[in-house]
């Protein structure tokens, strides 16, 4: 890999962990106003965001949500190294948006 595909991958990452962050933020200010709806919306983007980073920083990447789910799956559940609760967590968050 180059030093520029390594510069826009590092970049990459770093904004889809400042988005996972920033739609977190979100998240809190309409769970303050009872807005419950938006307020799962906003915390399926942010745990969303947050997949897409660590997925890239391991060499995998996606466009599609449902492959993003697979490989999230595949490489850190299945194999144990992130908790198969987590992946419950995602499942039911989304079926909520």
């Amino acid at each position: 890999m180059s030093n520029q595909e390594t510069q826009y991958t590092a970049d990459l990452i770093k904004y889809r962990k400042e988005r996972a962050f920033e739609t977190y933020e979100e998240a809190l200010m309409l769970s303050d106003n009872d807005k419950w709806n938006a307020c799962v919306n906003r915390l399926y983007y942010a745990c969303f965001y947050a997949v897409t980073a660590l997925l890239i920083k391991h060499g995998h990447s996606s466009a599609k949500h449902t492959d993003i789910r697979s490989l999230f799956n595949k490489h850190f559940v299945k194999s144990e190294v992130i908790h198969k609760d987590t992946k419950k967590f995602l499942s039911v968050i989304e079926k909520m948006t």
